[in-house]
């Protein structure tokens, strides 16, 4: 148990850390800069880029910030839910671009976060 409670825990500030870089690069950078990174982002609204950082930024704290602190550390496992569907949502729109060569991370992002979603819930829940 003490392995998987270890596994959990990097494989949330992993996700964390990810979300957290594309949260700061979506609210923090121009859209020209983030338009030469990810075409999308010049071809949707800048308010649009924005609030998928502040998403972004939700998700992180959502994985961290309740089990670190223990104050209601069953939203950890419902933080990891909601950025499996942030996943699906984002994927749906790639593909529907024409961009599908590039969900590999959203998948893998996916895939982490129904383990933490998993662990979380079932296996190792924070007491």
């Amino acid at each position: 148990m003490k392995l998987l409670t270890s596994t959990l825990w990097i494989a949330q500030l992993l996700v964390a850390c990810l979300l957290g870089w594309a949260a700061y690069v979506k609210l923090a950078k121009p859209i020209a800069d983030l338009a030469a990174m990810w075409p999308w982002a010049g071809e949707v609204s800048a308010v649009f880029v924005r609030f998928t950082g502040v998403i972004d930024l939700l998700g992180a704290a959502g994985l961290v910030l309740p089990a670190a602190l223990r104050i209601q550390p069953r939203l950890t496992p419902i933080a990891a839910i909601g950025i499996i569907i942030l996943m699906v949502c984002a994927s749906v729109f790639h593909v529907l671009r024409g961009e599908g060569a590039s969900i590999g991370f959203n998948i893998g992002v996916i895939a982490i976060a129904a383990f933490i979603a998993w662990g979380r819930f079932i296996k190792a829940p924070i007491q």
